[in-house]
């Protein structure tokens, strides 16, 4: 069994962890870098500028006095400009400064806030346009000046004619403060665009691969465990894609492997018992006969003795034909020896298989036949291997054509190559045979009027000689008409 995986191990949870610290820190340095321009480009007074605002905190404050002379400036302060985005501070003549959240002011703001009153000069302060209310072009009690504006100017708060404190607005608003004011705004959205983005990429990201990646994992693990229809799946194109392909390939390979294998040993395991089959039944005869004339008790004549030992004979040397032929096959299969390759005059073939069979013909009262279209007078192959070939397939047609019919061999051009025909006129051979005629001791000769045959190795040994020769055979049968067609290489 598998061992379970550390999750902090997991590419997973790498890509995950990674994908979360990377947005955090894209999220926080984006609310610094906004923060930092905010502070630069003084615009957290949308519309106003710092010496307007200090103005209108001047007359709120001179208008609460006016009301309340008691009132509590401090709370008045927080409670009215909580919201306000850009620091300042209130100095009043008894010495108080109330600021609004800008923490340590600095020592050159105290002292102009100072100085200023020290003057006690009483000034008319006009409210900007934007502040006045309507039908009150003065802009209310407090008086002052009308000059222009400059940053860090302190503006009186007048009572009654009388200056009671300052305003002083800072024309930029500290870095400090501003993160201070910002963070916990810039923190919830932070946390919930991290919150979702995470979601959503999980779902939209890591999910899809997250599951491609486990069913490739499981079709290996199916794999390795014998499994060899186990397929992942390949779909999307991507890199996940390519290699579930990859694998699908390999899985592949490995199946038409196994079922080579296969077929092998079963095909090896056939062959064994075939050649057993076969050799058993000579060396059987053999010991039958020879246990026979080795009993002293029976009296054994001389022409019995020599039908013995004749049917010795003919064991024997029918044993050294299938040893012969067993050894012949596996060189030719093996790729073992060498094709002497040379023009081949297909006249001279055929002459010579007439020749070796013209005794078997006149035996069985079968009429052989040649005929050579023009082009195919010539083959390139190895000599001796191109008659044996065509000998074993004269002697199996022989074999089987009945009494007062033609043999017939015949060549003929065919492209770049010449066609080799060998026909009879036999019982055919059913199409449940065709597909296996040419394996190694396969025998149809119980669908071929019950004639009985070689060793079962002649077509197989046929078929390796052409295919050595990059060639190929074919076989058509019908009863009356049995064709086997060979293809060579035109010289």
């Amino acid at each position: 069994m598998q061992p379970r995986q550390r999750w902090y191990k997991s590419l997973y949870w790498r890509i995950a962890i990674g994908f979360v610290v990377f947005l955090a820190a894209m999220l926080v340095v984006q609310a610094m870098l906004y923060t930092w321009v905010v502070a630069r480009s003084g615009r957290t007074l949308p519309g106003q500028s710092p010496n307007g605002f200090a103005q209108t905190v001047a007359i709120d404050l001179a208008n609460e006095l006016e009301r309340n002379p008691s009132a509590d400036l401090d709370r008045f302060v927080h409670e009215q400009f909580a919201q306000v985005a850009h620091p300042f501070f209130v100095m009043l003549a008894d010495g108080r400064v109330i600021t609004s959240g800008a923490g340590q002011i600095s020592e050159p703001l105290l002292r102009l806030a100072h100085a200023r009153l020290l003057r006690r000069r009483p000034e008319r302060i006009d409210r900007p346009e934007s502040d006045r209310p309507a039908g009150d072009p003065a802009g209310g009690s407090a008086t002052g000046s009308s000059a222009a504006f400059r940053g860090n100017r302190p503006i009186p708060i007048v009572v009654n004619g009388e200056t009671v404190g300052v305003v002083v607005v800072p024309a930029r608003a500290p870095f400090g403060f501003l993160l201070g004011r910002f963070a916990p705004t810039l923190t919830l959205v932070a946390a919930g665009v991290l919150i979702v983005g995470t979601i959503l990429a999980s779902v939209l990201i890591f999910g899809p691969a997250r599951r491609r990646l486990r069913a490739l994992e499981s079709a290996a693990q199916r794999l390795g465990s014998g499994d060899l229809a186990a397929r992942a799946p390949d779909r999307g194109g991507d890199e996940i894609a390519a290699v579930a392909s990859a694998f699908n390939a390999m899985a592949d390979d490995l199946s038409a492997r196994a079922e080579a294998l296969t077929a092998s040993d079963r095909a090896r395991r056939q062959l064994l018992a075939d050649v057993s089959h076969e050799l058993t039944t000579p060396v059987t005869a053999m010991r039958g006969y020879l246990e026979t004339l080795t009993m002293p008790e029976l009296a054994i004549d001389e022409a019995t003795r020599g039908r013995y030992l004749a049917i010795i004979s003919d064991e024997t040397a029918r044993l050294e034909h299938i040893i012969g032929d067993l050894l012949d096959l596996a060189r030719l299969e093996g790729g073992g020896g060498s094709l002497a390759l040379e023009p081949v005059s297909v006249v001279q073939l055929f002459d010579r298989v007439c020749a070796r069979h013209e005794r078997a013909c006149q035996t069985a009262r079968v009429t052989l036949s040649t005929s050579i279209a023009p082009g195919a007078e010539s083959v390139r192959g190895d000599r001796d291997r191109l008659e044996q070939a065509l000998q074993n397939l004269a002697a199996n047609a022989i074999r089987y054509a009945p009494e007062g019919s033609t043999l017939r061999l015949s060549a003929r051009r065919d492209h770049d190559a010449v066609a080799i025909t060998v026909e009879d006129q036999g019982p055919g051979i059913p199409p449940e045979h065709l597909p296996h005629i040419f394996d190694r001791f396969y025998k149809a000769e119980a669908s071929r009027a019950g004639h009985s045959g070689g060793s079962g190795l002649g077509l197989s040994i046929v078929k390796a000689i052409i295919e050595r020769h990059q060639g190929r055979i074919s076989v058509t049968s019908v009863p009356g008409h049995t064709t086997f067609e060979v293809i060579l290489p035109f010289a």
